[in-house]
């Protein structure tokens, strides 16, 4: 998400777990070792809640990764099952964010030092959100920023190619106005887009088990020869794909993600097939908008 202050995209991505299903019993566990490990279980108690973790932009690499002289679990693993929201995603250390490269594409946190080596499970959803440019209001009507382009081009740099690549969806947040929240329509609950999540979620571990891969229940986490194998779209999607990829120079990353997140869509939409809008939608969250901030 990029889009000027007060646009909400804080109160955005704090909403996102009320619309993932409850934790279930192993992942209950899961959770609750980690949290258990890093000193954080409070009485003793289990939560079927599942993490969400904001760390602040000066979080050390030991805070995000783990390690430290008594080795404990960072900010991915603490949000394993979760949610990890990055604010203000240039604003932290270029170092701390690459270090968040290896976990995103394995589900792993992997801590070598000299003296031990440790592996903390980090399977998390990573969102981000940023402002457009260091004073937080380029490209909003009225507004000039005294340096120019070069307030937002300088300013999204700091966040590299290579994690950038690994972000799936990229979506402006506009400015509210006041008149805008005096025009509210009505709109869907939490409950309603929960049950819609929950049975896209079904419809995936359902489709896993059938390939015999009980371990593998979302389309998030299938390798690339099988996400080929779920999300082969029909005719018109991969004259779609290939023109896609021909014009923008997707990475094979990037195409195997856009296939996922297609599958995703047309999950959510109750079809079987992978399809020409599908693949369309996907491509655009990609491709949308030059800012750098997403959900991966």
């Amino acid at each position: 998400m990029c889009g000027p202050p007060g646009s909400g995209k804080s109160m955005l991505a704090g909403r996102l777990p009320s619309i993932l299903p409850p934790l279930v019993p192993a992942e209950i566990l899961d959770v609750s070792r980690i949290a258990s490990i890093a000193g954080e279980l409070s009485d003793g108690r289990l939560s079927d809640r599942r993490p969400f973790r904001a760390p602040h932009h000066s979080a050390s690499m030991a805070a995000m990764v783990g390690g430290g002289q008594r080795t404990r679990p960072g900010e991915v693993s603490l949000a394993h099952r979760g949610v990890l929201f990055l604010d203000e995603l240039p604003e932290f250390s270029p170092a701390v964010l690459d270090s968040l490269r290896q976990p995103v594409e394995s589900g792993e946190s992997v801590i070598a030092r000299a003296n031990y080596r440790v592996t903390y499970p980090a399977r998390f959803q990573l969102v981000a959100a940023m402002n457009p440019c260091r004073c937080g209001m380029a490209g909003e009507p009225g507004h000039t920023c005294a340096r120019g382009p070069r307030c937002a081009s300088d300013y999204q740099a700091r966040v590299s190619g290579p994690l950038l690549d690994r972000i799936d969806i990229r979506v402006d947040v506009p400015a509210v106005s006041a008149a805008d929240l005096l025009t509210l329509a009505p709109s869907e609950t939490s409950a309603a887009v929960r049950a819609r999540v929950e049975a896209a979620r079904r419809i995936q571990a359902g489709r896993y088990e059938a390939l015999g891969l009980p371990n593998t229940t979302l389309n998030a986490h299938c390798s690339a020869a099988l996400v080929e194998r779920v999300a082969a779209p029909d005719a018109a999607g991969t004259k779609l794909l290939r023109e896609a990829a021909e014009r923008m120079a997707f990475s094979a990353r990037a195409y195997h993600r856009i296939l996922k997140v297609a599958r995703t869509l047309a999950d959510l939409a109750g079809t079987e097939t992978v399809g020409r809008a599908h693949l369309a939608e996907a491509i655009g969250y990609r491709v949308a908008t030059e800012r750098p901030v997403a959900v991966g």
